[in-house]
């Protein structure tokens, strides 16, 4: 019987930021914003408390927590990345605007995002995964699935025991918590990771579809988006059971021909996708959202430093994953709220950051720059493993190519 497990990591980069400061534990926490303020704290403290090594992990847990940044203080610009469940109870959930979520819970408690620490233990949860069951598929920092069908242990109580083994190891090896969810497929194991969280293993058979999934509203779904599922919504379709209810050629008709199926097999928890232990990414980026909205001309000072600087985090990217990419794109957003990509290839592959600042620049002079900025990214896609690229073939083509452009715009 083919098992599939989908594993989740219970609000993880809170979770991580409550391993560096237990006081926390109980509080609603959210993680977002800049780093500006949660700096000032610890200079502050440094200055009142010298003695103390505000560096290392001992001394951070006696930090007290009326030092710690509250959301109703924010002021700056942002979204939510993350919130503890003592934060979510007050509807503070992943990308929403830290202005509205402090009217929700102004008392919560705000600390920077360190996607190092986050990486960190990444690595070291999917290490155990690997080192129990060796077909795990990488789904991002936080999630993966994993097929359990030919693990010992892994047909036991539908996954129950190998699910509950993985949980145990993880834990006791990180003190993060995981839920877990066991089925027959890939979109039914993460439809169950979400029924018993956090901490929860959930299983489910074939048989479990019409009592566990179609009672479900459409959007749970991973692949149902906030259009589709507004439209299922205007035809009167709200859980997957009713959307099992429509006929297929209807769904075709109305949605397209490949989402109209998809739907309907979905919804009849249909998915022979198989768990794909690598995978090559499309495209790699990098992009800030500005503190305060920057203007072209007035801010082009700081906008030029930014810009250079997202080049430059973008090649290190690049070389640490051994990547390079002849596609260079650029990608602006308004004041307004309009964004705007623009994208050229190259004849060469590079990683090189001066080189990708070059092409970005020309991407830039293809877009209107009248409007102040809110949010600037640069993206490098069609990619190649470094070692597949002829190093000298490359540098040849990029001084080839290098030819003098107009002043920058930023």
């Amino acid at each position: 019987m083919r098992r599939i497990a989908h594993l989740d990591m219970d609000a993880f980069y809170a979770s991580v930021e409550l391993l560096r400061y237990p006081q926390l534990k109980g509080l609603p926490v959210v993680i977002g914003g800049s780093r500006r303020a949660h700096e000032d704290m610890l200079e502050r403290l440094r200055a009142s408390h010298p003695e103390r090594d505000w560096n290392s992990v001992a001394d951070l847990r006696h930090i007290p927590v009326d030092a710690f940044e509250r959301l109703k203080d924010y002021t700056g610009r942002g979204v939510i990345t993350t919130a503890t469940y003592a934060a979510r109870q007050f509807g503070i959930g992943s990308a929403l605007g830290l202005m509205k979520a402090a009217k929700l819970c102004p008392q919560a408690l705000l600390l920077p995002v360190d996607f190092n620490e986050y990486r960190k233990f990444s690595h070291q949860f999917k290490s155990i995964i690997l080192d129990i069951a060796p077909q795990m598929e990488n789904r991002g920092v936080d999630e993966v699935y994993i097929d359990f069908t030919g693990v010992p242990g892994g047909q036991r109580e539908g996954g129950r025991v190998l699910a509950r083994l993985i949980q145990k190891r993880i834990f006791d090896e990180t003190s993060l918590t995981c839920s877990v969810g066991v089925a027959p497929n890939k979109l039914l194991a993460k439809l169950a990771s979400e029924f018993n969280k956090p901490n929860g293993i959930s299983i489910v058979y074939e048989d479990d579809l019409q009592s566990l999934v179609w009672p479900l509203a459409c959007r749970k779904v991973n692949g149902i988006g906030p259009k589709a599922d507004e439209k299922l919504k205007r035809h009167g379709i709200h859980t997957v059971g009713e959307l099992a209810a429509k006929d297929e050629q209807w769904l075709m008709d109305t949605f397209g021909k490949a989402t109209g199926s998809w739907m309907f097999r979905a919804a009849w928890g249909l998915d022979d996708r198989p768990v794909v232990t690598s995978s090559e990414p499309v495209s790699i980026s990098r992009e800030t959202t500005f503190e305060r909205d920057l203007h072209p001309v007035a801010d082009k000072a700081e906008l030029g430093a930014v810009f250079t600087h997202l080049c430059e985090q973008l090649a290190a990217d690049l070389q640490r994953k051994g990547y390079r990419g002849k596609t260079i794109g650029i990608k602006l957003r308004y004041d307004d709220f309009k964004t705007a990509t623009r994208d050229q290839t190259l004849d060469a592959c590079i990683d090189d950051a001066k080189a990708i600042r070059q092409a970005a620049g020309q991407c830039l002079k293809r877009v209107p720059l009248e409007r102040k900025l809110r949010l600037l990214g640069v993206r490098v896609g069609s990619l190649m493993q470094a070692d597949e690229v002829q190093v000298a073939a490359v540098r040849s083509t990029a001084s080839g190519n290098r030819t003098e452009i107009e002043p920058e715009l930023f």
